[in-house]
């Protein structure tokens, strides 16, 4: 089992904070916040940054400019964001997690209940797609209850560029979601499902295999592996993996010790942290960001990232930080 090292030499610089309020007011009935809330996983899609909420069904896309939101599918009730004051917060999708693929954004439910086991795919349109056989797969395959919480695409060169995507425009050129025959896609089980949870874990697909599977009635992708991790604990509670993203060859993780029985209640964040797998050695470095849940790198330079933090709070907005690597990352 892969164990984190804290690497005294590593660490971040804070460049900036940005609170994360749309630009534009909800329409009537969109059922929207004003702002971004529990950001949950990061994306970078055509030059924005794609954010994944997990008790709110918008998309937020973010530019030096704007925060625009894009709709998902209604939920329950007609609903668009779920809470525990309006009764419906099992109702929710809860997007913890999404990758780009080609100029696609694949958002995964958590899979902690029935209703969290669907994958948002967002294109040239925008659609649920029923996850609950990859999802009872992967619990067959890690023996435990599971919690995904991040996505990576792993391997194969990186696409060639195909300019600025815009959801539902037919203008953007099409690059295929398929990608590259050697190229995985990484799902991370956070392990904080309870006690009889197997830890932090990586499971293991092929990417085509998942957007053949994403785009028709194809097989549901096997998996080809998995492996788990000890990323050590914060004031006795388990660090878990909250957000994931491949920079080249290797994979950078971030991590969270939340103080709670399960994955579906919240709790007191004790510790965070980020970290990168490379190969069989994992370093990390803590982290005093709050509830660090999003995790995305600039394309054109590899020192320079975005974390999205989550206050667990429906009133307050996510904050978004720009930081520089700083050390032999």
């Amino acid at each position: 089992m892969p164990r984190a090292e804290i690497d005294p030499a590593l660490s971040i610089r804070v460049v900036s904070v940005r609170e994360l309020r749309y630009d534009q007011r909800a329409a009537e009935g969109d059922d929207r916040p004003d702002h971004v809330r529990a950001a949950s996983g990061l994306a970078m899609v055509g030059g924005r940054l794609a954010v994944v909420q997990d008790d709110a069904a918008f998309i937020a896309y973010v530019s030096d400019t704007e925060v625009s939101a894009h709709a998902l599918p209604r939920g329950a009730g007609g609903r668009r964001r779920f809470e525990v004051g309006l009764g419906n917060k099992m109702d929710k999708l809860d997007l913890e997690a999404c990758v780009a693929a080609g100029d696609e954004l694949w958002a995964f439910g958590s899979g902690s209940t029935d209703v969290r086991e669907r994958i948002a795919i967002v294109g040239y349109t925008t659609r649920l797609h029923d996850a609950r056989p990859l999802y009872r797969a992967i619990r067959e395959e890690l023996e435990s209850a599971i919690n995904i919480e991040g996505a990576a695409i792993v391997g194969g060169a990186p696409p060639e560029p195909s300019g600025s995507f815009v959801p539902g425009s037919s203008a953007t050129k099409l690059r295929t979601s398929g990608g590259r025959p050697d190229e995985q896609l990484w799902l991370f089980h956070r392990g904080n499902t309870g006690p009889a949870d197997c830890g932090p874990a990586v499971v293991k697909l092929a990417r085509r295999a998942v957007a053949a599977w994403l785009a028709s009635d194809a097989p549901v992708p096997a998996i080809l592996g998995s492996a788990r991790f000890d990323l050590g604990t914060a004031s006795g509670v388990r660090l878990g993996f909250t957000d994931a993203v491949a920079v080249g060859s290797r994979v950078f993780y971030l991590a969270a010790a939340e103080d709670s029985a399960n994955a579906i209640d919240d709790g007191g964040v004790l510790g965070s942290q980020l970290g990168v797998i490379d190969g069989d050695r994992v370093r990390a470095a803590p982290l005093a960001l709050g509830k660090a849940e999003g995790l995305a790198f600039d394309p054109a330079n590899p020192k320079r990232a975005w974390i999205a933090i989550d206050p667990d709070d429906v009133d307050q907005p996510a904050q978004l930080y720009e930081i520089e690597l700083v050390g032999p990352w």
